[in-house]
């Protein structure tokens, strides 16, 4: 699902030279229906859940069972903020489209460039899991060596064609799909049949005969929040997915829909089984509890193969974020926002040139490994920064709708498609992020990376300042304004008309 951020601007308003047709260079869409429909459903399962969810029950215990509840109930709002707005306009192709045009130009700058910087962010920390992984299957295996060949495969996969992409993320997402899958028969089959391990007899007595449900007590409970918020990255996409489908009235409310579904099972569901097959004291900080099931059950081949798995797993949520924030970078590109060495395609319609800046920056991952040598440190690190990146983006999202509902409330009554609780929820749903920031500094290495984090916002408040007055920017923003009016005028002829 992640890979699926193709922005598709407005015109470019960068003034053209005389005689040349005013046109923009376009991205090649080839992705199918069925490509879209599998990946968005395999987007719910990515790295945070594999690795990261290994901290969270060290931490919290069984009661994370009711930290992913708790995020996934709180983001589906946002979600369901974000799909009335994108169906407001349907000329809106991403939250950066209507923050700007609802809040300002300056909105859609910072959220375009924070997004692209949070799956930079995200694909650091892919790279750091995939190491990691590779370490336990080939334990004299150098760091970087995992780190340079992951990086060296997906810049070739990128490079091909998007449909040859597009088929290489159905099958990641296939994969990752029935492995979660096999984990909840395989473990229910143990638990029904009374196997036993070293840790133990499988039984859901596990959940709370080790110190009941909040083991460590509300501060284990809240440390939960810490890496659990990582897991969720990428679930706005269901949003930008869908709208950019064939028929995104029927499609994006579907999407999002599913959003709790896809929260109890992958995550809930998985975990349940994960804790009960063995207690939660055997869980640990960087490593999957996923291989630590089996591996604990004394199935080795199997915990190979769920190595394996959860390695491809990464891989494919490495390979979203390069596309992701290629795709990014060059649409800032084309708006003026980026250098415009990176709104260049290749002779297959990939902007090649943001693909390397992607790749290049995936290399530091590399050095944050050998800044400590300790690949759990280095993952928690990287997914605090991602973590606090993206809840800027879901705070854009729901400031969007406050304006949305202030400054355009026929739209809003006339949508399909309204938001529960409308604008209440939305400062719930505030209060809640605080509650996140807040977690963050409970545990000295997030709140260390949560204090680095003002720094990208200082460097772009920087570029804005620069940028802003540039006749470029005022420019597009105006052609940006008037396209939307046009479009919002042809979406409400057809409804009065009706009335």
């Amino acid at each position: 699902m992640e890979f699926l951020l193709t922005i598709q601007r407005p015109p470019s308003s960068v003034p053209h030279p005389a005689g040349s047709p005013h046109l923009e260079p376009h991205l090649e869409r080839q992705l199918s229906n069925r490509h879209i429909q599998l990946i968005a459903i395999g987007g719910a399962i990515g790295t945070g859940l594999f690795m990261g969810s290994g901290k969270t029950i060290s931490a919290a215990g069984p009661s994370v069972i009711f930290v992913y509840m708790i995020i996934g109930f709180m983001l589906f709002f946002v979600m369901r903020a974000m799909g009335e707005l994108l169906l407001s306009n349907l000329n809106y192709k991403s939250f950066s489209d209507f923050a700007a045009d609802l809040l300002g130009p300056w909105a859609g700058f910072f959220t375009g460039w924070t997004y692209w910087f949070c799956w930079v962010v995200t694909g650091i920390a892919d790279v750091i899991a995939i190491a990691g992984y590779s370490k336990e299957l080939w334990p004299s295996l150098p760091l970087w060596v995992p780190g340079l060949i992951t990086i060296g495969i997906l810049l070739l996969l990128n490079l091909a064609t998007v449909k040859a992409f597009g088929e290489t993320e159905f099958w990641f997402a296939l994969i990752k799909i029935v492995a979660i899958a096999a984990l909840i028969i395989v473990g229910l089959f143990m638990i029904f049949s009374g196997f036993q391990s070293d840790a133990g007899p499988a039984s859901f007595t596990n959940l709370w005969s080790h110190g009941g449900f909040f083991p460590n007590e509300f501060m284990g409970f809240v440390a939960g929040f810490q890496i659990a918020v990582f897991a969720f990255v990428g679930i706005e996409l269901v949003g930008t997915t869908a709208a950019e489908a064939k028929d995104p009235e029927k499609n994006l409310p579907k999407a999002i829909n599913s959003i709790p579904v896809r929260v109890l099972l992958f995550y809930v569901g998985a975990l349940i089984i994960l804790m009960s097959v063995t207690p939660w004291t055997q869980f640990a900080a960087g490593h999957s509890p996923f291989i630590a099931m089996f591996s604990l059950a004394g199935l080795g081949a199997a915990a190979t193969i769920v190595n394996l798995v959860v390695l491809s797993s990464a891989m494919s949520s490495a390979n979203s974020g390069i596309y992701s924030t290629s795709r990014m970078v060059y649409g800032l590109a084309q708006e003026g926002d980026a250098p415009a060495v990176f709104g260049a395609l290749s002779g297959r319609k990939v902007p090649r040139n943001a693909l390397f800046l992607s790749c290049v920056l995936l290399l530091s991952g590399v050095v944050l490994m050998y800044a400590g040598q300790d690949i759990g440190k280095a993952f928690d690190m990287v997914t605090t920064v991602s973590a606090v990146c993206f809840v800027f983006v879901w705070s854009i999202i729901l400031a969007s709708y406050l304006a949305f509902r202030k400054r355009r409330p026929h739209l809003h009554d006339a949508s399909a498609f309204k938001m529960p609780g409308g604008v209440v929820m939305v400062w719930v749903v505030f209060a809640f992020f605080a509650f996140v920031l807040w977690t963050l500094t409970t545990q000295p290495d997030t709140f260390a990376a949560l204090l680095a984090t003002p720094l990208w916002f200082l460097i772009l408040g920087v570029a804005w300042v620069i940028l802003r007055r540039r006749p470029a920017h005022l420019i597009r923003f105006k052609e940006f304004q008037a396209q939307l009016e046009k479009d919002a005028k042809h979406t409400e002829e057809p409804e009065l008309a009706k009335k």
